[in-house]
């Protein structure tokens, strides 16, 4: 008999939440809240989240764009990179003594490579 008063009693009370949100929406959506000044009241208070609303959807915003150019820069970095490589490489081979010896033999110049130093750094008291 007590459970049966228990479930029967916790059904009641189900029951009578379920009529208190249903009368709280009817009195929301009704109007009835303005009426009784809740709204004039806290009205301080619901500035202030629409602020904050507005202050975070704002940021968002602005960091979204951020991510976007500083993908967008990272991507145009890596091509900038890869053309930088490829000139380094190009001026390396070009650079190198070989092929600056087969230039000026192409085009016909009376130049070669002098086997000894132009001239020697010499210190004093000491001869070479």
């Amino acid at each position: 008999m007590s459970t049966c008063l228990l479930v029967n009693s916790s059904t009641k009370k189900n029951m009578s939440k379920l009529s208190d949100i249903r009368k709280s929406f009817v009195h929301i959506f009704g109007g009835n809240i303005l009426q009784e000044g809740f709204l004039y009241r806290n009205l301080p208070f619901i500035i202030a989240l629409f602020l904050l609303m507005f202050v975070y959807i704002g940021y968002r915003y602005s960091l979204s764009e951020k991510m976007r150019d500083a993908a967008r820069f990272r991507t145009e970095l890596r091509g900038i990179q890869v053309e930088s490589l490829v000139i380094s490489s190009e001026l390396t081979r070009v650079g190198r003594q070989e092929v600056v010896e087969e230039r000026v033999r192409q085009a016909g110049l009376d130049l070669r490579v002098s086997d000894e130093p132009v001239f020697y750094i010499q210190r004093r008291g000491r001869r070479r």
